[in-house]
């Protein structure tokens, strides 16, 4: 009894410790530290059975936090759905989810003839991505559904594979259509694969490769494509499949010898409900401030074109082709066909990272524009379950459109409920109303997808302005525009990105180097070519790349280095060993004719023979000493060779550039301004120290300045410092390598004097 009352209050403080630790770790789900450390678990397991249960149920409620963080982490709708101000926000989202509605029906038709599939593809592709990415996007304003680029990348993809002849037989429309969604379906499932798995491995920064420049030049070339695409159906003519490189120009090509086949009805058809829209749009422009939401031209002119089309009877009296059947409810899910992927895995990939950089850059940008934070990651997870589960439910790939993420915007939308409204109301046209658009004319949709183009191709402008900003801009944008026309939408995204990252690797070849001077009176130090004031240092030189220095322009630093300094080192250093090889070449030569001579003399037993031999030495010296004097200091001495011709030691000074009569620079030390610097790999380490090497033998120190401390440890990790090259070389800033060098000059030799030595010069 006296244990369990002495142990009941340790046992109780243990529980205690417990609990508050599980009540902080429901507060902050997002701690990653273990619940308990390993002191109470020993402790809260010293007492049986019942302290050993509390364990176990601690350690569920961990991972049951865990789980519930990782839920709320990929499903943002929990997190921001419970806090959704209704009385603030709801009545701008139902107007929003209305107005964004009414653009999605017309364009989902239309984008479905844009891919090459039946209309009502285009409305299931406007409801199941829509109302996934309600669940998981954390964009608020952007409008997921179909879009322009994207199908006609899709259409792209599924009139190859699926075309409208074979071996020039027709194709039964039935079998190509049932072939086209199937492509289409799987194409989808595979996109959403793709970026799902891009998203949970974290690579939404695959994007910053696509540069603005970049897109827009793609996104006008696409434009185009779509353009052309369109022109059957305003003309009312049949054409062959192209796919591949040049089908653009083959497609136009074709459309023009067919041109005399045109039917005027269409041609009419297309022109009027054209210039309808152009009109509408144009006065939603100039009345944007006084309606409360734009007018809807499109919607209205699906009605009032299937009217005109069902009471003058189009199809039957004037050939007008139109849309035709439009099954009503929803089609069950339907398994991916597998054995396509091989085939579609290129355009797969390219589609998905097209279509998440629009998506990401559009909801960057209103993200921007109203305060809050947009998860590029989980974008990519939620358009890739948005196309994941659609293509189970036969939806082509979908990204955002720009026109109704502007229209969903402007009439006052603030959450992705309006996404959720406009998609049910999608929802009711497929079970109820779809089927009244049987008559409508694809000529309309024609024009409705052309009209929708303006924004698109007002891109062109870029040319002018890139023009006048930046030149290497502008170099992409053509690059990526002229490959998208040329060679289709996949080729022309690969060749655009392998050029950009090209030209960044050229530009870093090509940086700006400079020669820096002191601000008189300050430690700041300028480039003397920019600034009047700045003023070199006396005997030191500083110089500055404005790139990082790696394998790629290594060469081009150290050249432009010797040529800023004003020395040709090059040349100095193979003067100085040209002259010190000869020099050694003659001493060589002495050498072995003193050896003779002397041998000679040895051999000799007469007094006058050897008189005879020590004149002829004598006069051999004094020719050479007339042939040939050496400059050299005071301190320069030769010891006269011994009996076995060899020297004991060398002269100090002899082989520097004075002695040897060589121009020598007129700065002492070298400072190298590393700050640039973000990364040295093992040719900038070896140019460097060919840098240390090449300017000490013309008799200059070398220091280095600014170095990062992460390249200060790729320095030490590659061996760069030895004995010649030590840590005293390196300095925080210019200043303390300017400070260092003026203190410590390299010695300069005393002044020459003229001394015979039987060397050459």
């Amino acid at each position: 009894m006296g244990l369990a009352d002495a142990s009941g209050p340790r046992d109780t403080q243990a529980l205690l410790s417990a609990t508050q630790a599980v009540e902080l770790r429901r507060r902050d789900y997002h701690m990653e530290r273990p619940l308990l450390n390993q002191e109470h678990l020993e402790e809260l397991g010293r007492w049986g059975s019942a302290p050993r249960t509390r364990q176990w149920r601690t350690w569920l409620q961990c991972s049951h936090a865990r789980a519930r963080a990782l839920l709320l982490q990929h499903l943002p709708v929990l997190v921001w759905l419970p806090r959704y101000p209704v009385r603030d926000w709801l009545l701008g989202d139902l107007l929003s989810g209305m107005s964004v509605a009414i653009m999605q029906l017309p364009q989902g038709l239309a984008y479905a003839l844009l891919a090459g599939l039946p209309p009502v593809f285009g409305l299931y592709s406007s409801f199941y991505p829509v109302f996934i990415y309600f669940l998981f996007g954390t964009s608020r304003h952007i409008s997921v559904g179909t879009f322009a680029v994207m199908s006609v990348m899709v259409g792209s993809v599924t009139e190859s594979l699926a075309p409208q002849t074979l071996n020039d037989s027709t194709i039964n429309e039935t079998t190509r259509d049932a072939e086209r969604v199937r492509v289409a379906s799987t194409l989808s499932v595979l996109v959403g694969l793709f970026q799902v798995g891009l998203g949970l491995i974290h690579f939404g920064f695959l994007v910053t490769y696509l540069s603005e420049p970049l897109v827009r030049g793609y996104t006008t070339a696409a434009a185009v494509q779509v353009f052309v695409s369109q022109l059957k159906y305003v003309f009312g003519l049949h054409l062959s499949s192209h796919s591949g490189p040049l089908s653009l120009i083959y497609t136009v090509l074709e459309v023009c010898r067919k041109l005399p086949q045109s039917k005027v009805s269409t041609v009419v058809t297309a022109a009027v409900a054209g210039v309808v829209l152009l009109v509408v749009k144009l006065l939603n422009d100039k009345l944007q401030r006084q309606l409360p939401m734009p007018i809807p031209g499109e919607l209205l002119m699906l009605i009032g074109a299937t009217g005109i089309s069902y009471g003058m009877g189009l199809k039957h009296i004037f050939g007008v082709d139109v849309v035709g059947n439009i099954s009503a409810g929803l089609v069950p899910p339907v398994a991916p066909n597998t054995q396509l992927f091989s085939k579609l895995v290129g355009s797969a990939f390219t589609i998905a990272v097209v279509g998440f950089a629009i998506a990401i850059s559009l909801g960057k940008i209103f993200a921007l524009r109203h305060g809050y934070r947009v998860d590029s990651n989980q974008e990519l997870v939620a358009l890739g379950l948005s196309n994941l589960v659609g293509g189970i439910f036969q939806c082509f790939p979908v990204s955002c459109s720009m026109s109704r993420s502007l229209v969903q915007e402007s009439t006052g939308g603030n959450s992705q409920v309006a996404g959720a409204i406009s998609s049910l109301f999608i929802l009711l046209i497929i079970v109820k109303l779809g089927e009244l658009f049987r008559d409508l004319p694809k000529a309309v949709l024609a024009a409705i997808i052309i009209v929708n183009l303006k924004g698109m191709l007002r891109q062109l402008s870029d040319v002018c302005s890139l023009w006048k900003a930046n030149r290497a801009d502008l170099l992409i944008w053509l690059v990526t525009f002229a490959a998208t026309i040329l060679l289709n939408l996949d080729l022309g995204l690969m060749v655009s990105v392998v050029f950009s990252l090209l030209l960044v690797v050229v530009r870093t070849q090509m940086p700006h180097y400079s020669i820096l001077g002191q601000v008189p009176n300050t430690d700041i130090y300028r480039d003397v070519a920019e600034y009047s004031e700045a003023k070199e240092v006396p005997g030191v030189k500083v110089f500055r790349s404005s790139a990082t220095v790696y394998f790629a322009n290594a060469d081009f630093y150290s050249d432009a280095l010797k040529q800023r300094c004003g020395v040709d080192v090059d040349f100095l250093i193979s003067q100085k060993k040209k002259l010190l090889k000869k020099r050694e070449q003659l001493k060589l030569k002495q050498l072995q004719k003193e050896k003779k001579l002397q041998k000679q003399a040895a051999s000799s037993k007469g007094a006058s023979v050897s008189i005879n031999v020590n004149t002829s030495l004598e006069d051999m010296r004094s020719n050479n000493v007339e042939d040939c004097k050496v400059m050299v200091s005071p301190g320069d001495k030769m010891e006269d060779a011994t009996a076995n011709g060899q020297e004991d030691s060398k002269a100090p000074d002899g082989s520097t550039l004075k002695a040897l009569g060589l121009p020598q620079p007129d700065f002492h030390s070298l400072i190298l301004d590393l700050g640039a610097l973000s990364f040295v790999d093992t040719v900038c380490l070896k140019s460097l120290k060919n840098i240390f090497h090449d300017f000490r033998e013309i008799e200059v120190e070398v220091y280095m300045a600014a170095c990062h401390s992460p390249v200060v440890s790729q320095l030490e990790v590659g061996h760069f410092f030895d004995a010649s090259i030590t840590k005293k070389h390196l300095f925080a800033s210019v200043h303390d390598a300017v400070t260092f060098a003026l203190q410590h000059p390299r010695p300069v030799p005393d002044s020459p004097v003229s001394v015979s030595l039987p060397l050459a010069c």
